[in-house]
């Protein structure tokens, strides 16, 4: 075989396999894993009653991931965020593009440095975020507040929050209500309980909402805004008569992660630690007054990257849903909700794994490298062997 012959085949085997361990590791390795997750199936609701005129068992495909910390100018190393951050896009398009849901939630944390960053920094931030979790009109976007966005309650101020909501376009403590199923957005950064401005606020707007629901529970033949007629319940906004699904960034209380369990809970060694109150997780008393005032069917949360299923007063279940990036988890994931008015039922989807894929680019450097010293074996042998040819002819005159 000729000689240029040989290094351009050597030269096109090299670029396949270079091409094609990229092109699987960052294309090709979402849509295999994605691919095998499902909505799950509910049982239909029994009498085919309406709610705010929709079928009783009409269902929302609800999407739920949480804490992308998309990194800022102050502590991202470029390659760090280009890294994740392509992850995160390529997880997120993969997963509209083959789930197909109608609404999905982020439950905070957002940005990474949204607490101190700038102005110029925060355009820079918001706009990489609008372009990684860009979505078409189908689908709608619901983002919740956490303490990387406006900061922890000893940071956060009116700036940063308004500043949040109208990137957003949205208050931070509001209802979304969709084919009769209410979703309760809640600022779980402002229930320190200590009496600040922004603390009462969103205590303020929580009651309200509170007393809305619970006359919307007790008037189910009026669904009109403002019509209350229950006792107490003038001029009420009436939901759908449904008790809510419960969204926020920080856990309701809990001791510790040991009773969590699964791929996707916190490392054996992290589970006994115990959780700080108004840091890792909610205090006893704003978790209570949560439950008391709404007694959601499902709450679903944040913060600590890691995934766990709770029981609070064996009434009111919770699930923690883990990190979607690979800077807080190897393995990361998402909740797939379908929920009814009058039921719901959640599957775990996971994503493609951050060792899967540095295994994959090991395994093509181990075989480029084969690849590189069996050619420079091949040619070393080549030239020994037309060196012995020309000596022999040599020796022959």
């Amino acid at each position: 075989m000729p000689r240029f012959g040989v290094r351009w085949m050597v030269a096109a085997v090299l670029i396949l396999v270079v091409g094609g361990a990229f092109f699987f590791c960052e294309y090709l390795i979402y849509f295999p894993t994605i691919f095998k997750c499902a909505w799950p199936k509910i049982s239909r609701a029994r009498g085919g009653e309406d709610v705010d005129g929709q079928p009783m068992d009409s269902t929302v495909r609800a999407m739920v991931l949480s804490d992308t910390h998309l990194l800022g100018a102050v502590g991202g190393h470029w390659f760090d965020k280009l890294r994740r951050e392509w992850q995160m896009e390529r997880a997120f398009q993969t997963a509209l593009w083959l789930l197909r849901p109608e609404i999905v939630f982020i439950l905070g944390d957002i940005f990474d440095e949204g607490k101190w960053s700038s102005q110029k920094h925060w355009e820079d931030d918001v706009r990489r975020f609008h372009r990684m979790f860009r979505h078409s009109p189908d689908t709608e976007l619901v983002v919740l507040v956490g303490n990387h966005d406006i900061g922890f309650h000893y940071e956060m101020d009116w700036f940063k929050l308004q500043r949040f909501e109208k990137v957003f376009n949205a208050s931070s403590t509001r209802i979304v209500s969709t084919k009769g199923v209410n979703f309760l957005l809640v600022n779980s950064v402002a229930l320190h309980g200590d009496g600040c401005p922004i603390c009462q606020s969103v205590e303020k707007e929580l009651i309200k909402l509170s007393r809305d629901l619970n006359c919307s529970l007790q008037n189910p033949q009026n669904p009109q805004p403002g019509g209350g007629a229950a006792d107490g319940c003038e001029g009420a906004q009436l939901y759908p008569p449904t008790p809510p699904i419960m969204l926020q960034h920080y856990p309701l209380y809990r001791v510790s992660d040991a009773g969590c369990t699964g791929r996707d809970a916190a490392p054996p060694g992290e589970r006994h630690l115990l959780f700080r109150e108004k840091y890792d997780v909610l205090s006893k008393e704003a978790s209570q007054r949560l439950l008391q005032w709404f007694k959601p069917r499902l709450v679903l949360s944040g913060h600590t990257h890691s995934g766990c299923e709770v029981l609070h007063d064996n009434r009111y279940p919770e699930v923690s849903v883990p990190s979607f990036s690979w800077r807080n988890r190897n393995n990361p994931s998402i909740i797939l909700a379908s929920v009814s008015p009058s039921s719901y039922a959640l599957s775990k989807c996971f994503l493609p794994e951050e060792s899967t894929v540095i295994g994959v680019y090991c395994s093509a450097g181990a075989c480029l490298l084969l690849l590189v010293l069996a050619h420079c074996l091949w040619m070393k042998g080549l030239l020994q062997c037309l060196s012995l040819c020309l000596l022999g002819k040599h020796k022959s005159l």
